[in-house]
């Protein structure tokens, strides 16, 4: 059994959101146990199994991945994986961001620190996932994405849903370069004291920018960090597994 943390947008019976944690699953450490990446050096049968088990749990039998770069690549209705192919090896799709019309369809994105973005329209006939690291930040990945899927599915930002997972909290995310990493227009996000940047309010902020309303944008408060026993984390140990959060339209 993997571990999860459930989210459903207010209203929206159709549209299913999970965003998994470490416990569960096969992986020895220091992966143990329920890590989902086959990049970080885990057992690949053990990430095989992790990942059926996922599967089993939830039921979409198509899933859609990407090897996530930090960029802001979106790639709008993508082909899915079979189950079987899905467990079986990593992504080969490049970018950050996946959207999808169809049902049945697990957008999944990895993650160990960095945020998880799912969206969704309000009348279930679309969903997206973002992965927003620091770099993607920058770049304004979560305000481009939202402009891209309206232009493509043909609707306003105020008509959209967005919850950011448990990720790197506001007091942990710490960047002693930060003039050269984010630079002035970041200002507002950033503790000089403790070398901080507010990576939650900074996404939220963008989202509100993009047109998303205030009160449909939510998010899962949990610092990965924070909490070793739940989480994955980069920044506690190079050498760690990876979650996912996924996002899909039931059948």
């Amino acid at each position: 059994m993997i571990g999860t943390v459930e989210f459903r947008f207010p209203g929206l019976e159709g549209v299913r959101c999970v965003f998994t944690t470490r416990k569960g699953g096969a992986s020895p450490p220091p992966f143990d146990g329920a890590n989902l990446s086959f990049d970080v050096g885990d057992d690949p049968l053990a990430v095989a199994a992790n990942r059926r088990a996922l599967a089993a749990q939830m039921g979409p039998q198509l899933w859609c991945e990407l090897r996530q770069v930090h960029g802001d690549v979106l790639h709008l209705d993508p082909r899915p994986a079979p189950l079987e192919e899905f467990a079986a090896r990593g992504a080969v799709l490049e970018g950050d961001a996946l959207a999808t019309a169809r049902t049945g369809v697990a957008l999944c994105i990895k993650t160990a620190d960095c945020q998880p973005i799912l969206l969704a329209h309000e009348t279930g006939r679309f969903v997206a996932a973002l992965h927003a690291g620091w770099r993607g930040n920058v770049l304004n990945l979560p305000g481009t994405a939202v402009a891209r899927l309206c232009a493509r599915y043909g609707c306003a930002p105020g008509e959209l849903f967005a919850v950011r997972g448990p990720s790197l909290g506001p007091d942990k995310a710490q960047f002693l370069n930060f003039a050269q990493e984010f630079g002035q227009e970041f200002l507002p996000y950033f503790d000089r004291r403790a070398d901080t940047v507010d990576l939650w309010r900074l996404t939220r902020h963008q989202l509100e920018r993009a047109g998303l309303a205030p009160e449909r944008v939510f998010g899962l408060d949990r610092c990965t960090l924070s909490e070793p026993e739940a989480f994955f984390s980069y920044r506690a140990a190079r050498k760690t597994g990876r979650m996912m959060s996924v996002i899909w339209r039931q059948d």
